[in-house]
């Protein structure tokens, strides 16, 4: 069951309504048959795969907070492989097995073959995976009690608005709210109303359009030229953003309408004016997983400066693994390591230069140029992850620069004929849709978006909630409706 879909927004109403009109102590056992019903709308029988880490994670919890010494690690290491052996068997085996049998035919063995399994990856393991697994880390740590009440922690794990794709929330968080009496609030409903529709604005009017594009062009990446290359790497950009933050904003609105709070998962990553910044506003819960249970443990920087490279290299192979199976993913978390590194090595030279150029002088100026920096090399980082291969990634960054002049001697609207032959329209669409994404995040930086409509009357608010609607219902995308991108992880 997917966000974008009339079955779930039958799903929202029933589920939210009842939560606020059952007492307290039958909503968990509600909200938690709720999120088995909406998991087992991609694939049944892996809910077996949840109910396993559950039972898993939520003893090993309990264990390690009875134990001591050397048997607390114990079990802790226990959780850890149960959690990793799951993500290697269902999401590894084949990417594994598939390099094992390239490098036994490059040694020249014959006959040598590993049985496929035939397992399809399920929706979001990545993600549930890791959320159980941070519980038994900080009860480990001695920051989170064990969760004695088995029920509660399942629904932590399986809470349906962020079960699939996130955030990844933190026991401390979450975990204590599923156990709070919560009031129906007015207010909270219309912010969680409101974060939705906009959430469903920004996949259905925005990314699910350009998505379209940028299909055309990366599924047959040896058909285009240059301008085609570059204007499907920007749009997919805009595409993966658009898509993620939307499905965040639906999960943090589907989750504000019950009363509970997740965490933010983007704050405009776009305007970030360096790698290191881009990473403290995109995909915040992953980011800050694996600053605290991998990099910190490490040795974080506070470390001789080669091994503080190691371990920003390491964590951003391993971020780039964990969002997929293939290289284009390991390379795609490879390139962001290396930049940062590369800031690091590079940080004084450039602010000598700065001074020399006296950019000082221009602050705007050279925050624009940083921004501008920052954002084409995610964009670059962005062709890795989304290639089909490791091959087409090459051949795109090896050729965005053939056929410039197709940009100056070619009809702007031509290069969005593949949108089913309605590229004039589309493209205003698209390009209407981002202009007023950027308009109200510009709004929201500057003031804050929620301020500014509590500023307007009931009259001024009411006529921009139904626009919105109106917008998504009869301009949205719908000829080429698609699962949210970060599903497949």
């Amino acid at each position: 069951m997917i966000f974008n879909s009339i079955a779930f927004l039958v799903f929202f109403v029933v589920v939210t309504t009842a939560y606020h009109l059952l007492p307290h102590r039958w909503r968990w056992p509600m909200l938690l048959a709720a999120s088995c019903w909406f998991y087992m709308a991609f694939v049944p029988v892996y809910i077996l795969i949840l109910a396993f880490t559950i039972v898993v994670d939520y003893g090993a919890g309990l264990l390690i907070e009875r134990s001591e010494g050397v048997a607390r690690k114990r079990w802790l290491i226990a959780s850890i492989v149960a959690n990793v052996g799951v993500l290697a068997i269902f999401k590894y085996y084949g990417f594994l097995t598939e390099n094992i049998e390239a490098m036994v035919r490059a040694a020249g063995w014959s006959g040598y073959s590993i049985p496929d399994l035939g397992i399809i990856l399920p929706i979001g393991l990545s993600f549930h995976t890791f959320q159980s697994l941070s519980y038994t880390i900080e009860v480990y740590y001695g920051r989170q009690r064990a969760e004695r009440h088995l029920g509660i922690f399942s629904l932590y794990v399986m809470f349906y608005p962020q079960l699939v794709a996130g955030p990844i929330e933190r026991p401390g968080n979450l975990l204590r709210q599923l156990h709070l009496p919560m009031a129906f609030d007015p207010g909270l409903l219309a912010s969680g109303l409101r974060l939705m529709a906009w959430g469903f604005f920004k996949k259905i009017m925005i990314a699910d359009r350009v998505g379209v594009m940028v299909d055309h062009v990366y599924d047959a990446p040896h058909l285009h030229d240059g301008p085609a290359l570059i204007l499907a790497s920007l749009l997919f950009a805009v595409q993966i953003y658009c898509d993620f933050s939307g499905y965040s904003d639906i999960a943090l609105g589907a989750a504000r309408c019950l009363g509970i709070d997740l965490m933010r998962n983007f704050r405009t990553p776009y305007a970030s004016t360096s790698i290191s910044e881009f990473w403290r506003r995109w995909h915040i819960s992953l980011s800050t997983w694996f600053r605290d249970y991998v990099y910190i443990p490490l040795g974080g920087n506070r470390v001789v400066t080669w091994r503080r490279y190691y371990n920003l290299l390491i964590t951003f192979l391993l971020s780039g693994l964990w969002h997929g199976a293939a290289w284009t993913y390991i390379i795609w978390g490879g390139l962001h390591g290396l930049f940062l590194i590369g800031a690091i090595v590079t940080e004084g030279g450039r602010t000598r230069l700065g001074q020399r150029l006296g950019l000082h002088r221009w602050p705007r100026l050279h925050m624009a140029q940083q921004v501008i920096t920052t954002f084409l090399l995610v964009d670059l980082a962005w062709i890795f992850f989304r290639a089909n291969s490791v091959q087409d990634a090459f051949h795109i960054v090896g050729n965005l620069f053939t056929g410039l002049d197709g940009f100056l001697t070619a009809d702007a609207f031509s290069l969005w004929a593949p949108l089913v032959g309605a590229g004039r329209g589309e493209m205003l669409l698209a390009v209407a849709g981002i202009a007023a994404m950027e308009a109200v995040q510009w709004l929201d930086r500057r003031k804050g978006a929620t301020a500014w409509l509590a500023e307007r009357s009931t009259v001024q608010r009411w006529a921009l909630y139904t626009g919105l609607i109106g917008t998504i219902i009869f301009l949205g995308s719908y000829y080429h409706t698609s699962p949210f991108i970060y599903f497949q992880f």
